[in-house]
């Protein structure tokens, strides 16, 4: 798999690009990556009316990985704007420059037409167009990093807690609740505005992985326990003592033959965790067991990129692979019966992140190498009446292509090199992601088309 972020470079304002002559009169279609092509002046352009909200911006630097923090400001939240709090780990092009980003997105209005960028030094640029009467802000704060940031986890409990994993081989585990009191009591006058690293160090620094990794996650059972996986095939297990110290078990877990990709602990029992690796397997292991799998899944064919354990139905286990296929596995059926309910090919490339919705079972998000992030429900099934209802309803012109999973409720393109995604928990429909080119914003229309009766029009 290809993780790295290819010759990162900060990220810079984009200019407008000239419409082709006379491509307004041209019916809209769906483009379809690796089989459209664009011709000489054409170009993308997005269907503003397929998005409750839409908001671009970067940090700077290149984040292959981020998390969204827990925030007090509520749960279920549906009125516009919204606030967002994140972390996330940079991939600059010298190891010096590197940071961990605490930021706070804030403003964040509904209806919006057109992304906006933010330039490396904070400051908005100007957008094409806009229906929201105020534009969103940035704030960010940054504490020092040594090396790349291959992934980055906030824990669930305490989120001001993080753990990241470096390109130089070290797991470390930090306090940002500075960064975040900062930015909570920041004056408005600071806004947009981005401070300089400051350097801080570590709870924790664990050197005794054998290589440098990416898979990492914080259990949602037990406070404080963390698992973290390297490119060798070793797993260690963190266990707390304090709020700011850990006890890393020396001793390894042991059972891929291959690199480590993803970690997932269970979402209903404290004691088990889930692990796929480039060999093309997932695990299942029992930290009471020994250190061993107490089951192994031939999974895919290529190298498994990404799991997901779905919180809401525990029986579920995501997997994105290296070839672009995606599956979805009945952990019940294990040991009676092939587990495999649903598999999907849609994409070409390598999928980079996957996860399963916060507040429904079946909704599922996907990202992947061909600058595609992809929502799907997985209840659905296609309904030749209604198809044929709504061909007629609107005249025929319903110009999608014929052979789209009935599955297949969203695409979202328009970032490259696309590395992860995640949904917040918090607001309903709000899905952010991270690429090359810097982080998205959306909440799809489809997902939520209802707006509240606030919400910027």
């Amino acid at each position: 798999m290809g993780r790295k972020v290819k010759k990162p470079k900060k990220t810079k304002p984009k200019k407008k690009t000239a419409k082709k002559a006379g491509s307004s009169s041209l019916p809209p279609r769906v483009w379809q990556p690796d089989i459209d092509r664009l011709e000489e002046g054409e170009e993308l352009q997005c269907d503003p009316s397929a998005y409750n909200a839409l908001h671009a911006f970067h940090i700077g630097w290149p984040c292959l990985s981020f998390d969204i923090l827990r925030d007090p400001l509520g749960h279920a939240r549906t009125n516009f704007p919204h606030t967002v709090y994140c972390v996330a780990g940079t991939q600059a092009e010298n190891a010096p420059s590197n940071s961990i980003a605490i930021f706070k997105m804030q403003n964040i209005s509904g209806k919006k037409r057109d992304p906006e960028k933010m330039n490396a030094n904070g400051s908005d640029t100007d957008s094409e167009s806009s229906d929201s009467d105020e534009d969103d802000e940035e704030d960010i704060r940054r504490a020092s990093h040594q090396g790349c940031v291959n992934r980055i986890r906030a824990m669930q409990q305490n989120p001001h807690i993080c753990a990241s994993w470096a390109d130089t081989g070290h797991v470390q585990i930090w306090d940002v609740n500075a960064h975040l009191n900062s930015l909570a009591h920041a004056d408005t006058e600071t806004v947009n505005g981005e401070s300089h690293a400051v350097n801080q160090p570590p709870l924790v620094k664990f050197g005794g992985h054998k290589d440098e990794g990416y898979a990492l996650d914080w259990s949602p059972l037990v406070s404080g326990r963390l698992v973290s996986g390297d490119c060798k095939n070793c797993i260690h297990l963190w266990e707390p003592v304090s709020e700011s110290t850990w006890n890393v078990d020396a001793n390894p877990f042991v059972g891929h033959r291959a690199s480590v990709e993803d970690l997932q602990w269970s979402p209903t029992e404290p004691d088990v965790f889930a692990s796929c690796s480039v060999d093309g397997t997932i695990a299942i292991w029992d930290i009471r067991t020994g250190k061993a799998p107490v089951l192994s899944i031939e999974a895919h064919k290529a190298d498994v990129n990404v799991i997901s354990w779905n919180s809401l139905a525990s029986c579920m286990l995501a997997s994105g692979c290296d070839d672009g296929t995606f599956s979805i596995r009945d952990l019940r059926l294990l040991k009676i019966a092939n587990p495999v309910v649903a598999s999907f090919e849609y994409h070409k490339h390598p999928i980079t992140s996957i996860e399963w919705g916060p507040n429904e079972s079946f909704m599922l998000a996907v990202s992947s190498a061909d600058n595609q992030l992809t929502i799907w429900d997985l209840s659905l099934e296609r309904d030749q009446e209604e198809e044929a209802e709504f061909k007629s309803r609107v005249g025929g012109q319903a110009n999608a292509p014929e052979d789209l999973p009935p599955q297949l409720l969203f695409v979202h393109q328009g970032q490259k090199d696309l590395k992860e995604l995640h949904w917040h928990k918090q607001i309903p429909g709000m899905i952010m992601s991270t690429a090359a080119d810097g982080f998205n914003v959306l909440m799809p229309s489809n997902i939520d088309a209802a707006l509240p009766a606030n919400a910027p029009q």
